[in-house]
Order: structure tokens, then sequence, then C-alpha cells
């Protein structure tokens, strides 16, 4: 007995229940924009409704880009939906105005504007995700547009079934879902033309400007020369892809708390650990941290990449500027991936020179000093911010102030006099923290490195009479 052929419809239906676009109950921003591809996708969306269990809203842009034609589109998509009986938001953006701002591509500019503009239907109406009609021919043409522009083992996936998508200047993330993945781009005509649809043709698609259009128009006609199964090909080198990704990301996710630490606005990697892992391992590692601190991997390409590794055998002090405002630093035992310099250092700054009241509180910029006279020593610890000192040999006239060129003190513990610059480096503070460390000194002498070392001259021994005890406490 001969199976009989799924239908296009259930071809789709098949692959939104495999993949678990969605559920039953769902509300659903469906991007029409009036060619074959989305208004195939949201017809088989309206006739399937009950079956799914979902809700939907059409979302339609006009980009303002094509005058009289985009206006027609904008039309006709307003009329299917009202024909399907289903509610539709249409707008209109300058796009050209967006591009010129951000110093974009049109291509790049238009996409961000798109799907913010989605994702704003998506938040006014309750809906859950955003669904659009990319096929299988935007995904072969998506991989060989990430090959042109040298992507790495993941950007071989090219499109997946769902992903999370940044939108907009604030970089907000909303998940997209593509069920017509399977789908080739003829079916989707065939397709319209059975059920009399009518789509829009958008004349842009054939200007070679924009990259897409050249790689569908130019190149792939001349790959198929070369092997007319280039398609399938293609394909499958995308599946095999996915499935190493996959699992080199859950090795990353395991080995994940073990290398990185991670705050708001910067991760903390331990350089010796990740060094000791294979290169791929290292590479999907700083990946992630990417990922996880812009919540994308938008314009990290390949090269980035490989930089960040190479960057795992730099000397401290390093700095590597990436994409998205993101800098890498070196420091000793770690990287440090960043998008903002200043929130590295948890030391504010302190610009100016500043008497201490001995004893009493002075209240600092960013930070309030305790200073007690005792008899006896308070607890203390050399790394902390507190510090006992003898009060006769420090006297009573002390300031507090940054580092500046030639400073140096004799470290607890040590004979001789050091550069404040060499003991910084021996005790592996930051570069980016130098400025900022407090130095409390009675007249040109350092007695206190705040939060490392005391001077040895000025150290309580067994003959000091008299404890000046000083406390730093931050504010901020």
């Amino acid at each position: 007995m001969v199976k009989k052929e799924k239908t296009l419809e259930q071809r789709v239906i098949h692959f939104i229940q495999e993949h678990k676009l969605f559920s039953a109950g769902e509300k659903l921003v469906v991007a029409v924009s009036g060619g074959a591809d989305s208004v195939c996708l949201f017809h088989i969306l309206v006739q399937w409704q009950r079956e799914l269990g979902v809700k939907l809203q059409v979302a339609h842009l006009n980009h303002q880009l094509r005058g009289a034609e985009s206006d027609s589109d904008a039309k006709y998509v307003c009329d299917l939906a009202h024909h399907l009986d289903i509610p539709v938001t249409i707008e209109h953006r300058d796009v050209a105005a967006y591009r010129d701002r951000k110093g974009y591509s049109l291509e790049e500019a238009a996409r961000e504007v798109r799907y913010s503009f989605l994702a704003e239907v998506a938040g006014a109406t309750g809906a859950s995700r955003v669904t659009v009609g990319h096929t299988r021919d935007d995904q072969i043409e998506t991989i060989l547009m990430h090959l042109l522009r040298g992507t790495g083992i993941a950007g071989l996936r090219g499109l997946q079934p769902r992903s999370l998508l940044q939108y907009g200047e604030d970089r907000e993330r909303m998940e997209v879902v593509r069920p017509l993945l399977e789908v080739t781009r003829q079916e989707t005509l065939d397709y319209c033309q059975r059920y009399q649809l009518r789509p829009r043709s958008d004349s842009s698609n054939t200007e070679l400007s924009f990259l897409r259009n050249r790689v569908r128009l130019e190149l792939l006609p001349v790959l198929r020369n070369y092997n007319p199964s280039i398609d399938k090909a293609l394909l499958r080198l995308a599946a095999a892809a996915g499935d190493d990704v996959s699992f080199i990301e859950e090795q990353a996710l395991w080995l994940w708390n073990k290398v990185a630490k991670e705050e708001s606005s910067a991760i903390y990697l331990d350089r010796s650990k990740i060094a000791s892992l294979p290169r791929a391992m290292q590479r999907q590692i700083l990946r992630l941290a990417v990922a996880r601190l812009l919540g994308s991997l938008k314009d990290i390409e390949a090269d980035h990449l490989e930089a960040m590794v190479d960057f795992l055998a730099k000397p401290a002090g390093k700095r590597l500027c990436l994409p998205q405002g993101l800098t890498l630093l070196t420091e000793y035992g770690r990287l440090v991936l960043t998008s903002a310099q200043a929130s590295l250092c948890p030391l504010p700054p302190l610009e100016d020179v500043f008497n201490i009241n001995v004893p009493g509180k002075t209240a600092l910029p960013s930070w309030q000093v305790k200073a007690d006279i005792l008899k006896e020593p308070g607890d203390s610890d050399e790394d902390s911010f507190a510090a006992n000192f003898d009060l006769d040999k420090v006297g009573k006239e002390l300031t507090v102030r940054q580092r500046k060129p030639g400073d140096r003190f004799q470290p607890l513990g040590m004979s001789q006099i050091k550069k404040l610059q060499d003991f910084m480096v021996d005790v592996r503070i930051p570069r980016t923290w130098r400025g900022r460390v407090p130095l409390v000194c009675s007249g040109e002498q350092i007695l206190w490195v705040v939060g490392w070392r005391i001077d040895d001259r000025v150290k309580v021994t067994e003959a000091t009479k008299n404890i000046l005890r000083l406390e730093f406490e931050r504010l901020v």
C-alpha cells in the first residue's frame, strides 16, 4: 500500500508540533509582509487556528522605502486580515532615517526597525511570540551569507526553528518562531495560487545592492552548475553543524560555573582553567560569555572569537576592543569581559587630597573613614579595609589621596623601600583599579595602601604605647 504524501499544511503543522514552536492557548503575532511566504504561513495558521488552539494577531510594517508600492502592500495585508477575520496592526516607520542615524546598512536598519515593531505589537496585544515566514530557501541563503562573512561552526546552522532575538536601542529580547523552514519558496507560491491569495511581489527583491539578493540571484545559480544538489548539501552541513554545536553548548553550560563568575556588567573567567580546555571548548565558553552579557551574539564574528581565545595567552594588562561596546581585559589569573569599563573596579574614584580627622569620622566622596585611638589593637587584616598603626610614629596629621608618579613605600614585612607601581604589580592589583586605591599618608610618606598593605615602619610593636586604628567604609 502506497503511503499517502502529506499536504503542505500537514507538513507545517507537524513541524510546529515536532519543534514545540507554540502551545494551545497562546496568542501569536504573525508577521505578514504581503509576500508569498508570509501570506502562505498566515493562511495556514488561520485554517488550523482552532486545531492548534491559538489566537492570531497580524502585524505589518510599512518601511516607507518603495513609495506607492509599500502603501499597496499595507492595504493588501489589511484587506486580507479583514477578509479572514483576524485583527491587524499596520504602522509606518522611517527606516531610511533610522539607517542614517545609526550608520547601519539599509538591510540591517530595516531588520532592527521591523523586529522592534513586531515586539511592540506582541507586547500591546499580549502575544507570547512572533511567527515569521522564513523558508528553506531563506535557510540556504543565510548559510551562504554566514560563510561569506567568515562564520564559525555555529553560523553554519543558519536559521533555527525558534530563537531569541534582540531588537531596538534598548536591546530587548523576544522569541521568534519559523514554521516554514522545511518549505520551499516555490511551494509557498503554489499554495497561494491554489487558494487564489494573490500575494504581493516586492520589487526590492531584485535589487543587487542587497547581499541576500546577490546570493540568491547570482551566487546560487553558479553553485548549482557545480553541484545541482548544493541546496541539500548545505542543509546537511547545517544539520551536522547543529548537532556538533548542541553537544559543545551542553558541555560549556556544564562547565560554566566552574570557570566563570557573572556580575551585572562584567563576566570574570578563570584563565588557567579555560586554557586547559580544548580550543573548541575555549571558543564556546567565550561565546557563551558574550551571549550572557549582551543577550545575543550580534556583530560577534568568528575572527572576534579567535582573537578572544588568543587573549588567554596574553600578559596581564592587555585589552581587546570588541563590537557592541565590549572590552576583554587580561588580569592576573583571569579574563574580564565587560560592557561598562568603569563598573569593573569596586573602588570609587578619589580625585583630591583629603584630611583625616584623628580621632573621629571623615566623610569622603563615596567613602567614610573612622579613626580611633586605642590601647589594645583591634582585629585587622592586611588585605582588609581596616588597619592598626603606631600612633606616635604616624601622628595625627593624616591625609588620603590617589597614587602619583614616583610614589614609594616600605611594604609590611620588607626591609627595603619599593616603588608603589612595582608593589601593585607584585600583589596583582588589576591595572584598571590602581588609580582608585586610596593611600593614607603622613606628609609625603605613604602609611597604608588601603585594602592591601601598611608601611612596615609604622606597624604596631611591643613598644607601641598608643594605637591608631583606621577603618574605610564604602558609602555606595
